[in-house]
């Protein structure tokens, strides 16, 4: 048997599986795909590719269905991801470009992954811990109380409140301000860790618990696990796909109820244009039968986006539309955020 044959052998049994939902058999090959060979020979090559573990036989009287590692070569050799429709492209054009502000952005990138896609959409926030400052804003609330305000180049914006023993004096606050974003105009936030720490030995003695207290919330504002957060859509696909899992559904929404588990999930994935993990490369037991493609965004190239998003469905996917339309949402974004 050829390579070449076998691998075309290979995608047309993940074409038809993916499309039909049933077993693909050496007949139904030969009737819908120009292999010019004759269904003995289709057969022959079938058991090749059930011998090196790439599909199996669901039933004895059964065609072949493709497996993980079928699946993974499948990905792996696809040459040309699926572009979108150009009405799809308007789409994402008219419903992200009327967003007003970042938490509509991301309700709405959700939204259109999950339509586009008709599986389990997952959009992170943009990561405090990636971005950069754009301004740091100190608003006195009362004579004890000091609200601080990080705006990032993503159009984050995150609050923390500070409260304080003694009376907050007006000039410490503007210095403080003024020192704050001399260093970390146009930085990534997690490089002013440094800066940060040292900060309060700039002041006099009776100012340093204020610049403390503020040096404090912003270290806690960058460690990862206090500020990752992600946002959900098109759970309800998932019903019908119910018949894609060989054990209920129920633990596939169980892992996507803990953030922590699609998080971990998301940062062991490669920096890729597109990244996609098949189920059991899932180091997750109730995604073994799950495929996440997803990819970063933010950045001019993967290693600088500041965040991911992504689709979550079962294996039997149409992987190169679905790769197509993550990768196209994730481009679309890092443009509005960068403008």
């Amino acid at each position: 048997m050829s390579e070449d044959r076998r691998l075309e052998v290979l995608r047309a049994i993940v074409q038809d599986y993916v499309a039909t939902r049933e077993p693909v058999g050496s007949r139904m090959l030969v009737e819908r795909h120009a292999l010019g060979v004759s269904p003995a020979t289709i057969r022959n090559d079938m058991a090749a590719l059930e011998e090196h573990g790439l599909i199996a036989q669901p039933h004895t009287s059964a065609g072949r269905v493709p497996t993980d590692k079928g699946y993974r070569l499948f990905v792996d050799q696809i040459g040309t991801i699926k572009p979108l429709s150009a009405a799809e492209k308007r789409a994402i054009q008219v419903l992200l470009d009327d967003a007003v502000d970042l938490d509509d952005v991301v309700e709405r990138t959700v939204r259109l992954l999950a339509q586009l896609t008709h599986q389990v959409a997952v959009v992170q926030y943009p990561s405090l811990r990636r971005s950069t400052l754009r301004h740091l804003e100190l608003v006195p609330l009362s004579p004890q109380r000091l609200l601080v305000v990080i705006i990032t180049d993503t159009g984050r914006v995150e609050q923390r409140t500070i409260e304080t023993a003694a009376e907050i004096d007006p000039g410490v606050t503007a210095e403080l301000r003024a020192r704050l974003n001399v260093i970390g105009a146009g930085r990534r936030l997690q490089a002013m860790t440094t800066e940060l720490e040292a900060l309060p030995q700039q002041f006099a003695p009776e100012h340093r618990p204020l610049v403390n207290a503020v040096s404090e919330q912003l270290l806690d504002a960058l460690r990862q696990d206090a500020e990752e957060r992600i946002v959900l859509a098109g759970t309800a696909n998932l019903a019908r796909s119910d018949l894609d899992f060989s054990r209920t559904i129920g633990p596939v929404l169980e892992a996507l109820e803990e953030q922590v588990v699609l998080l971990k999930l998301f940062s062991e994935m490669d920096e890729e244009t597109v990244a996609v993990r098949i189920g059991s490369e899932n180091h997750h037991e109730g995604l073994a039968e799950a495929s996440i493609v997803a990819s970063v965004y933010g950045g001019e190239a993967p290693s600088d986006g500041v965040a991911r998003l992504g689709v979550l469905g079962p294996t039997r996917m149409d992987y190169p539309g679905t790769m197509g339309a993550v990768r196209a949402v994730a481009r679309y974004l890092s443009r509005i955020l960068a403008g």
